[in-house]
């Protein structure tokens, strides 16, 4: 991890972007008055498209399709909330 004043940053901002593109688990540390305001890091891969939903769907598959008989949970909320039968 490297810190730089953010007046050096100004100066060295392409060698520091290198640097990061270069070495993607780097960091480099921008302070102001030797306290740490900002972070210059390697951006993460943007996803595939549509990768969210299919692991989602995928982990659905995983799932049993449902457990014991269904149950009218509304009406058990009412007749919580309300008393008596719902």
């Amino acid at each position: 991890m490297t810190r730089v004043s953010i007046s050096e940053a100004r100066r060295r901002l392409p060698e520091l972007v290198r640097q990061v593109k270069q070495d993607r688990g780097s960091v480099v540390q921008i302070t102001v008055r030797d306290e740490v305001v900002a972070e210059l890091r390697a951006a993460l891969p943007e996803p595939e498209p549509g990768a969210a939903a299919r692991a989602l769907l995928e982990l659905m598959r995983k799932l049993p399709k449902h457990r014991g008989p269904r149950r009218n949970i509304s009406g058990h909320v009412k007749a919580y909330l309300y008393g008596g039968k719902a």
